[in-house]
């Protein structure tokens, strides 16, 4: 086989994969046009129309679809024993790529990881903020982390992290002249600011639990994020209740910035937990990030999490 048929064959499988000139061609780094003219350069000579284009979207046709399938797992397999191999050089090597929260990447992942990339130099990562609960094999992730049951079956789940508390907090100034929530349910006469979820493109439901009964809570108003962070500044700037780890506002709460309320309805959520595949050959680098993470035992009373 020719080595142009064989790239064009892994540029075939990365956007039936990706489903995505765009992100295929990220991937790959080469450009759109380029990608393009090796799809059709490819269906060119084999004499059948591999993958069905719109404005939109891309997609494999039944043939393209019958290829994908036989080639996908061979060029994994290909991958999985080039990452064996270079684990066999004295120093560990590669990418290592994780999906998480930012909460999760700035508290959790990057105190423990910097340390471990440098003293293993060749060891690169990345790290993707991320609150859609991605399929990290179809998005070619190594790891995600996830809270609690949040990870799915079939994966090798780690805890990284303690029992996780949420806090609902407002700033002294938004109180003023208003009646402080003593249910969650009294949270719809009150502004919230909310966080969009990717998937899906919905706003999360506070979470809340009495008396062993589950309590969830559709909120409003003036501004969404979908990052963990703004919404606590957006609380101190008084545009309403957020609902954050309680780690994040701790210091807030203490220096009089922010005011707790709704405590006892809060939680024990289940902590942070890396998962990846469970697979025969995972290379060093992996191995080396899951140490470097990887916690033992956990708090009682602990429960499925929110997003975060």
């Amino acid at each position: 086989m020719s080595r142009e048929n064989l790239n064009d064959l892994v540029a075939f499988v990365t956007v039936a994969r990706e489903q995505s000139f765009t992100r295929a061609a990220a991937l790959l780094g080469v450009s759109q046009s380029a990608l393009s003219h090796s799809m059709r350069s490819l269906e060119s000579r084999l004499g059948l129309r591999l993958l069905t284009r719109t404005t939109r979207s891309v997609s494999t046709t039944d043939v393209g679809q019958r290829l994908f399938e036989s080639l996908a797992p061979r060029f994994d397999a290909i991958r999985e024993d080039l990452v064996a191999v270079s684990d066999l050089r004295d120093k560990p090597v590669g990418t290592v790529r994780i999906t998480a929260t930012d909460y999760a990447i700035k508290y959790i992942l990057w105190p423990r990881l910097k340390a471990l990339l440098h003293r293993y130099p060749d060891i690169n990562l990345e790290l993707v903020n991320d609150y859609g609960l991605s399929d990290i094999a179809a998005q070619r992730f190594d790891a995600g982390v996830r809270l609690g049951e949040q990870v799915a079956n079939g994966m090798v789940s780690v805890r990284i992290s303690p029992d996780v508390r949420f806090a609902v907090v407002g700033a002294p100034g938004y109180f003023a002249g208003r009646t402080l929530p003593t249910t969650p349910q009294e949270l719809v006469h009150h502004r919230c600011i909310n966080l969009r979820l990717a998937t899906h493109g919905g706003l999360y439901a506070w979470e809340f639990v009495h008396q062993g009964q589950d309590i969830s809570v559709r909120v409003e108003g003036q501004v969404v994020f979908n990052d963990v962070f703004q919404l606590v500044e957006a609380a101190l700037d008084g545009f309403g209740l957020a609902y954050v780890p309680e780690e994040l506002v701790e210091a807030h709460i203490i220096s009089g910035r922010l005011q707790r309320v709704l405590l006892d309805y809060c939680p024990l959520w289940s902590g942070h937990h890396l998962y990846y595949p469970s697979r025969q050959q995972s290379s060093r680098a992996l191995s080396l990030v899951v140490n470097a993470l990887r916690i033992h035992g956990k708090s009682a009373g602990t429960r499925d999490a929110p997003a975060g």
